[in-house]
């Protein structure tokens, strides 16, 4: 397994959000993490990086990573987007990605790659990224994680806020980066598109893991969508 989180325990302070959740997500996956806002999903991204206090076992490529930085995390090729998107207004698009720019694990990724990937950057190149659009500022910071060629990358919400044209958008670029050999894990609020684009889907509640499984075993599940995801 790429990703093996045993246990994992974590805090803001005195309250408990993780309560001992184990998970894997193997070479080559789009893994899925589901369920209502205030589950866990976000810190779970957030503990596995080391952005909150927490106990348990991390394992990624076969490594312990539990008592790491956020930097040293990062460095073995564990990329995160998180939910902010977390851009440098002030700096040009092309600024911001070169700002990720490092050598990792993952296969060569530069400025033509996220040109390629998302050409609307290109043409953003010299403007602030404070001007950019929503969407146009989710695909940087993504491209900008890419830049420091990731084994693994972690998106947190990466369509949330976006309008219908651009929720596209952001589905083909997830599946284009999987496609180029990155392994994702993906915490998303729709679950029309965790259904197509993953292998496997976790479901959260109560800082807990509820279900494990496919998306035709999800979908094919009334009871946990009912009782798990549905408004």
């Amino acid at each position: 397994m790429m990703l093996s989180v045993q246990g994992l325990q974590a805090w803001y302070g005195k309250s408990q959000v993780l309560h001992g959740v184990t998970m894997q997500v193997a070479r080559g996956e789009i893994v899925a993490l589901l369920g209502r806002n205030g589950a866990g999903r976000s810190t779970m991204l957030k503990a596995i990086m080391g952005g909150v206090e927490r106990e348990g076992q991390i394992q990624f490529d076969g490594r312990e990573i539990g008592r790491l930085p956020p930097h040293q995390v990062a460095r073995l090729g564990l990329g995160y987007v998180p939910e902010d998107r977390a851009i440098f207004p002030d700096l040009t698009t092309a600024q911001n990605l070169l700002l990720g720019e490092k050598k990792g694990p993952g296969g060569p990724f530069g400025l033509p790659d996220a040109y390629a990937l998302f050409p609307r950057l290109r043409e953003r190149a010299d403007a602030p990224a404070g001007a950019l659009s929503g969407g146009e500022q989710q695909m940087l910071a993504m491209c900008r994680t890419l830049m420091g060629c990731p084994a693994l990358l972690m998106v947190d919400e990466p369509t949330e806020g976006l309008a219908p044209m651009m929720v596209q958008t952001v589905r083909e670029l997830l599946v284009a980066v999987a496609a180029r050999g990155v392994t994702i894990l993906l915490v998303e609020q729709k679950l029309d598109i965790a259904l197509a684009i993953s292998h496997r889907l976790y479901v959260m509640g109560h800082g807990e893991i509820v279900f494990e499984g496919t998306p035709a075993s999800l979908a094919g599940n009334a009871q946990v969508r009912r009782e798990w995801l549905e408004v």
